[in-house]
């Protein structure tokens, strides 16, 4: 199927792709699954799933019958053949479910290498970093208050009390670029096994030994606290149902058959049924819930829950932050304003000189845009020239130049340092400006004021189209923003949002939430600061920023390592491809086995009923050729769909009517045809061997 149109972050696609395609193919994790797969087998594991443990049952029974006759002197090769195929049909699914876990397991491996036994600088006194004493990280207690300095692992998952450093996260991230973690705010958690390249902080242990974020990102990503989804489970009802209908099905033909005096073998009906229970679907059922998991870690979001996972998918409401996830999150400049009587061209010059010693990335995009819009060049300066740096405290930047001033900074700074008055109209332009949500800037040349740049934060690229995607898949997005009303319309025109919520205070999104829920509808949001914890809780997927608050990190039920909020769009795309692969394998496991009850049944029964070989269209060589082929491609077509079940079905974003019309063609009539084709084929095979 065509892929969907949503733009995915370039590095991190390349990175999962890569990733994915290289882990589905490596030989230790296929070694490995081998031997998992073996292990698989023993009935008490393999009870939690009813098709493939029927499966055992039955290829124990027919191995039991095949030994008998053999033992018995009656012909015994037909009854092996049929025992060795449900054994390995058995073993093909375990070996489906074993490889999904054997990718989770490299992942955890890795994970482990990146944690080292760390000494901790346990300090005395929280006020003086001078006084403190080793003690090994797994000892560390929660609210233990540590230094941790430039070269420091940090040895255990906490908050940030005192201190600002730099700190590379590749250890949990994969990204080698450093993060800067402060105390305050939003962005004042670390993790442990993390290492501090520069400074030093003070930090408070929130994690017991054994329970930090990193342990807990290593059992998931095992599977070992994997539980199954509801739809899972209504899954596993329905194929236990389908299973005992055909158990009926194969025992009523048992009556049929003895009342024309030729009643079919237990190794017949054996096989008969083991074909026509959904084998498919049930031996891959497992390796598509943690695949689809899995497929979330190779983008580097860990959920917490595999209901999450699957509520995704699920999710018709998405709950975007505008700054940083809408929006760059960078003021850029957009347009020159002159003020009465001065040209653009001069204004644009003045805004470029003005700028020179501006170093912020505001001052660099005025240079920018001048730049595009009036081919502006940075001049060389004079030796006499003399610049005046941007400040915080005086919000000014400036040049002196050839007896000129040129001067540019907020507009009430700037008006009270150069003394001026501003004009009416160039007062009501950035009145506008201000009330749309941009940021004005006044330019001043020798204490006349030349006009007003105006700075607005961005619609990223690309993010329009996005949504227009989303909307077909009839996902409803809503902005979240604490501009105020007038900015935050302009900025969803702008960016196509289907809503909004203006001047937002925690209580606004959790208030929106309740209200979506209560319509019935499923709702994903992001966050990471710990106002936005209520809503990550409330919310049916709750994306949690890895830069965030423990607060914020413990209320989602999914953490994004690499804390880019617009990557929701994609958690929302795995998750469907999750449910829409699950649902694809389901139509085509189902549409196989009525076609294999057409294609076999009348081969079976042909010599008690001539009249069936009217409906032996694909004239097989004998009964026993026909069923062996049966129970041959029984096996060989999970191994065939494994690959699909961990990668995923592609999809294009298209309302759920469209969808199931797709599923119902392509896997639906596949499903039908396949059996067909293969049985066939397999016949040939068996009859060019010489066996039938």
């Amino acid at each position: 199927m065509p892929d969907i149109n949503l733009p995915l972050h370039q590095g991190q696609s390349t990175r999962a792709a890569r990733a994915a395609g290289a882990a589905l193919f490596d030989r230790a994790i296929l070694s490995r699954a081998s031997l998992d797969a073996l292990r698989k087998l023993n009935p008490v594991s393999l009870i939690r799933n009813p098709v493939i443990f029927t499966t055992e049952l039955v290829s124990a029974l027919v191995t039991a019958l095949a030994i008998q006759a053999a033992l018995t002197g009656k012909p015994w090769e037909f009854a092996a053949a049929i025992a060795v195929w449900l054994w390995l049909t058995v073993l093909f699914a375990t070996f489906a479910e074993a490889v999904a876990e054997g990718r989770g397991r490299a992942r955890a491996a890795s994970l482990r290498r990146s944690r080292t036994e760390t000494q901790a600088k346990l300090l005395v006194r929280h006020d003086d970093r001078s006084l403190w004493r080793h003690r090994a990280a797994a000892a560390l207690q929660v609210n233990d208050v540590v230094l941790v300095e430039a070269g420091d692992i940090i040895p255990s998952d906490g908050e940030i009390i005192e201190g600002i450093a730099s700190v590379n996260e590749a250890a949990v991230t994969g990204e080698s670029a450093p993060v800067i973690r402060e105390s305050g705010g939003d962005r004042s958690a670390v993790t442990g096994g993390t290492l501090v390249v520069s400074d030093w902080l003070v930090v408070r242990i929130t994690a017991a030994p054994g329970s930090t974020f990193l342990d807990r990102m290593i059992a998931l990503v095992e599977g070992a606290s994997r539980q199954k989804t509801p739809n899972e489970i209504a899954l596993d009802l329905l194929l236990a149902g389908m299973t005992i209908i055909f158990l009926i099905a194969v025992a009523s033909l048992v009556g049929i058959a003895a009342w024309n005096g030729q009643p079919p073998s237990v190794t017949v009906l054996a096989a008969l049924l083991i074909t026509l229970i959904p084998t498919t679907i049930g031996g891959l059922l497992s390796a598509i819930g943690i695949a689809g998991m899995d497929r979330l870690v190779r983008f580097n979001v860990l959920a917490t829950s595999g209901r999450a996972v699957e509520a995704a998918g699920d999710v018709d409401v998405l709950l975007l932050d505008k700054t940083g996830t809408i929006t760059l999150g960078n003021r850029q400049a957009a347009a020159f304003i002159p003020a009465p009587g001065v040209a653009e061209q001069e204004l644009a010059e003045a805004a470029v000189l003005s700028s020179l010693a501006d170093q912020t990335p505001e001052g660099r995009s005025i240079l920018a845009f001048a730049r595009e819009r009036h081919g502006f060049a940075v001049p060389a300066l004079t030796a006499s020239a003399r610049e005046i740096a941007f400040t915080a405290q005086t919000r000014i930047s400036g040049l002196d130049l050839g007896g000129a001033s040129y001067r540019k900074g907020a507009v009430e700074s700037l008006v009270k340092a150069v003394q001026a008055e501003l004009p009416p109209a160039l007062g009501q332009a950035i009145e506008r400006i201000a009330r749309q949500g941009g940021t004005p800037l006044a330019v001043s040349k020798d204490g006349r004021l030349l006009g007003a740049i105006e700075l607005k934060d961005i619609v990223k690229p690309g993010i329009r189209e996005r949504f227009a995607a989303l909307r077909r898949m009839d996902i409803r997005t809503v902005m979240v923003t604490g501009d105020n009303c007038l900015t935050a319309a302009a900025i969803a025109a702008e960016a196509g949002v289907d809503d909004f919520i203006a001047e937002a205070t925690p209580e606004d999104k959790l208030r929106y939430i309740r209200a979506a829920q209560a319509e019935g509808r499923l709702v994903a949001m992001c966050g990471d600061g710990t106002n936005d914890a209520p809503a990550l809780a409330q919310a049916d997927v709750g994306v949690a920023m890895q830069t965030g608050t423990q607060a914020a990190r413990e209320a989602g039920n999914m953490v994004d390592l690499d804390s880019d909020p617009t990557k929701l769009i994609e958690v929302v795309e795995i998750g469907k491809q999750m449910l829409i692969t699950r649902g694809a394998l389901t139509t085509f496991s189902i549409a196989n086995d009525v076609a294999k009850y057409f294609a076999i049944l009348p081969a079976i029964f042909v010599v008690s009923y001539p009249e069936l070989q009217a409906l032996n269209v694909m004239r097989l060589t004998s009964p026993e050729s026909a069923i062996l082929s049966a129970v041959i491609f029984n096996a060989l077509i999970i191994v065939a769909l494994v690959p699909l079940a961990l990668r995923g079905v592609r999809f294009t974003p298209v309302g759920a009517a469209a969808l199931l019309r797709r599923n119902l063609l392509i896997y639906g009539l596949g499903g039908i045809v396949a059996p067909f084709l293969g049985i066939k084929l397999i016949d040939l095979l068996l009859n060019l061997l010489g066996m039938y």
